[in-house]
Formats: structure tokens, C-alpha cells, sequence
């Protein structure tokens, strides 16, 4: 049996398809986040209205929460397969190549599409939506036509403290080239 010897450009190649496989099905991941989202949402409210229970709308905050995180931790992973991609793995397999050629254009062509600012602004303002303003809609008519308890007004002050941490990481996530809040990754950008 001939002995085969595996390149290190054949790994790097390995290991770029295993990380596109994972963006890309963490794109389709997040990106059906937004549905579940707007599906909760309706389920809610097709429930609370009609019963004439605005209580039950103190039930979007932690949904909204849950799905908007989830939804913020893929999309800084997708991100950062892409920055992975851009600095590291990609020049390493150009050296290997020693073409003197970039590889992988795409990673780079993509993000310099003259729309992309105010793609991303859109974008933003689509996430606070769907995640911070809607729920807060939500606690808005409660606070206004819901009983004056004092334990569930507790509880709503404790959802509106999440969701404004939510959309503070929202935002800082959404701006392109600043560094992830967490403090760890300088290289941490949203934008894949």
C-alpha cells in the first residue's frame, strides 16, 4: 500500500470548506431567526388581543431577548469565519501557492460594494426592531391598559433592562471595523 502524503495546502483547503460549510449554514440559521421572531410575535399578540389581556404581552421581552442573541452570536460567528478567512487562512494558502495572488476575491469584493453602509444601517435598524422595539411596543400597551401590579411591574423594568442591553449590543455589533465589545478579539467586526 503506497504511503500518501497529505499537503499542508490540501488541509487549509479542508479546513476553508469546513468553515464555509459552518457560515453558511449558520447564515441560514440566523436568517430564519427574523421568522421565528415575527412568528412569535403574532402568536402573542393573536393571543392577547383578542382575550383583552395585555398581560400576555409581557411575554415578547424574553422571547424577542432570546431569539435577538441567538441571532447576534451568529451573525458575529459568520462574521468572524469571514474576517478568519480575509487574515489568516487565506494568505497562508496564497503563500502556499506562491502566485503572488490573493485568493478567495470574494471575502474582499463583497464588503466594498459602495451600498454596503447603508445596507448595514438598514439592517440594524431591521434588528432593533424586530428585537428591542416591537417588544417594547408590547410593554408600552401593557404599562398603559394592563393592571397596576406591582410584581409584574417589576418584572416588565427587569425585560425593558434587557432589551436596552440588547440593543446597545445590536448596535455596537452592527458598526463595521470596531472591535468587538467583549474586549478580547481587536479584530472583531460584524459584517461578514
Amino acid at each position: 500500500m503506497p504511503h500518501e502524503t497529505v499537503t499542508t495546502g490540501q488541509l487549509l483547503l479542508a479546513e476553508y470548506q469546513s468553515i464555509k460549510d459552518e457560515q453558511k449554514a449558520r447564515i441560514g440559521f440566523r436568517d430564519n431567526l427574523l421568522y421565528v421572531t415575527l412568528a412569535a410575535v403574532a402568536a402573542v399578540v393573536v393571543a392577547a388581543v383578542p382575550a383583552k389581556r395585555p398581560v400576555m404581552l409581557l411575554a415578547l421581552p424574553p422571547v424577542c431577548f432570546i431569539l435577538g442573541w441567538t441571532y447576534l452570536v451568529n451573525d458575529e460567528k459568520i462574521s468572524a469565519i469571514g474576517r478568519y478567512v480575509r487574515t489568516d487562512l487565506g494568505p497562508r494558502i496564497a503563500a502556499l501557492a506562491a502566485t503572488g495572488e490573493p485568493v478567495f476575491g470574494w471575502e474582499e469584493a463583497h464588503r466594498s460594494d459602495g451600498r454596503r453602509a447603508s445596507r448595514k444601517v438598514i439592517q440594524c435598524t431591521v434588528d432593533l426592531t424586530a428585537f428591542c422595539l416591537i417588544p417594547v411596543t408590547g410593554m408600552v400597551v401593557y404599562w398603559v391598559r394592563g393592571s397596576s401590579s406591582g410584581l409584574l411591574l417589576a418584572v416588565s423594568a427587569v425585560e425593558a433592562v434587557g432589551l436596552l442591553i440588547l440593543a446597545v449590543q445590536i448596535v455596537l455589533y452592527a458598526r463595521p471595523d470596531t472591535p468587538v465589545p467583549s474586549g478580547g478579539d481587536a479584530e472583531g467586526q460584524r459584517g461578514c
